[in-house]
C-alpha cells in the first residue's frame, strides 16, 4: 500500500501548465451527468484542478432531469472534500430515465452511505438558473469560465432570465459582464466515418442549442464529437489508478456504465481541460466564426472575421499530451485522502 501511495502522491506534483498567474479560475460545471460516464471523470478532474490551485468550482448545474443526479453529484463532491459546492437542477423533461451509475448515491455499506452526502434528491436542490445567477453575481467581471458538457438547457434559460434579488442584471447582461469563456462540448465539426454527425448534446435540446449559439454574448469554444472520440480514456487507468481506496465513485461509475476493457471517449473532459488551460497547447483552435444549429441539430461553422465562436482541433501529438493530462487529473487522489495518509505516516 505504501508503494501505491508513493506513486499516487508523486502524481500530485506532476507539473501541468499554470492556468493563470497564481489565481484560481472561477469555474461553473454545467452537465448532463447520469447520461454518460465522461461527465463523472470530468467532475473528478475539476476537483483535482482545484486541489492544484488552478480553479475554484463555484457550482454544478445539471441538465439531465432525474432526481438522483443531484444526490450523485453531491456524493462525488463530498468524496473530494467539497460537499458545500452549490448544485442546481432543471425541470425540462429531457432524459428523465434512470442512470446506470447514479444509483451509487443510494449504495449502502454497513447501513451507512458508501459515499456520504447530504443532498438526497434533486427535489431538495434549487433551480439551476438561480444557482447560475448567484454564482456569476458573486464574481469579479470577466473572470468566470463555464464548462457546459451537457445540453444547452440551463444556459439558454439563464439568457432568458430577468433581473431579480440576486442581481438587477438580465441573464444576457450578467453573462456579458462576468463570463470570460464558455467551453462547450457540443456539435461535430468533422465528418464521422464520412458522414455528418448529429451530436447527442445538441439533438436532445435543439432550441436551447440554437439559442446559445445565436444569443450568447461572449466567446464560445466548441469541443466537437470528433475531439473526444479521438482521445479515449484508457481502461488500464481505470483498473490501475483508482486503487488507493476500496470504493472510488469514478471507477465504480465507469464499471456500471460500460466496464473495461472499453476505452471511453473523453468528450466532456476536453472541454474542462481547454477551459482551464486554453493557452497550454493541448488543442489548436479554428479561425473565428459562427456556429449555426440546424433544424435537425446539425452544427455548421462559418469562418467570419471577429466571430465569437471557435472549435477545437487536435493533432496526434496533442492527443498524446491531452490524454496524459486527463488521466493524471482524473485519477489524482483527493486532498483529504492525501492529508490523511501524510498524518498516518508521521
Amino acid at each position: 500500500m505504501r508503494i501505491v501511495w508513493a506513486v499516487l502522491l508523486v502524481s500530485l506534483f506532476i507539473r501541468l501548465p499554470a492556468a493563470s498567474a497564481g489565481k484560481p479560475i472561477p469555474l461553473i460545471f454545467d452537465t448532463d451527468i447520469g447520461n454518460d460516464v465522461d461527465d463523472v471523470l470530468a467532475l473528478g478532474m475539476i476537483h483535482s484542478l482545484q486541489t492544484r490551485g488552478e480553479c475554484e468550482l463555484l457550482a454544478v448545474t445539471i441538465t439531465k432531469d432525474h432526481d438522483q443526479c443531484a444526490a450523485f453529484v453531491d456524493a462525488v463532491n463530498t468524496f473530494y472534500g467539497r460537499g458545500n459546492v452549490a448544485i442546481g437542477v432543471c425541470h425540462s423533461g429531457i432524459t428523465t430515465q434512470q442512470s446506470k451509475f447514479t444509483v451509487l448515491a443510494a449504495e449502502k455499506g454497513d447501513s451507512e452511505d458508501r459515499y456520504p452526502h447530504d443532498l438526497r434528491s434533486g427535489k431538495q436542490a434549487p433551480d439551476a438558473v438561480s444557482v447560475l445567477r448567484r454564482a456569476l453575481a458573486s464574481q469579479v467581471d470577466d473572470s468566470v469560465v463555464i464548462a457546459q458538457v451537457g445540453f444547452s438547457t440551463n444556459l439558454a434559460d439563464l439568457l432568458k432570465s430577468s433581473g431579480d434579488d440576486i442581481s438587477p442584471l438580465s441573464g444576457v447582461e450578467l453573462v456579458g459582464k462576468k463570463v470570460r469563456l464558455l467551453s462547450v462540448m457540443a456539435g461535430a465539426f468533422a465528418p464521422i466515418k464520412g458522414k455528418d454527425h448529429y451530436e447527442y448534446n445538441v439533438v436532445n435540446d435543439i432550441p436551447a442549442a440554437q439559442a446559445l449559439a445565436n444569443n450568447w454574448p461572449g466567446s464560445i469554444v466548441y469541443s466537437g464529437f470528433e475531439i473526444g472520440l479521438a482521445a479515449a480514456y484508457p481502461a488500464a487507468s481505470i483498473d490501475r489508478d483508482y486503487e488507493y481506496v476500496t470504493h472510488h465513485p469514478l471507477k465504480e461509475a465507469y464499471y456500471l456504465y460500460n466496464p473495461p476493457p472499453h476505452n471511453r471517449p473523453t468528450w466532456d473532459l476536453t472541454s474542462v481541460l481547454y477551459g482551464v488551460y486554453p493557452e497550454a497547447g493541448y488543442f489548436g483552435v479554428s479561425s473565428a466564426g459562427t456556429v449555426t444549429v440546424g433544424a435537425k441539430g446539425l452544427t455548421e461553422f462559418t469562418a467570419i472575421e471577429n466571430g465569437r465562436h471557435r472549435y477545437l482541433i487536435m493533432s496526434d501529438q496533442q492527443r498524446v499530451r491531452a490524454v496524459e493530462a486527463l488521466v493524471q487529473l482524473s485519477s489524482q487522489p483527493p486532498e483529504t485522502l492525501r492529508q490523511l495518509q501524510v498524518d498516518q505516516s508521521q
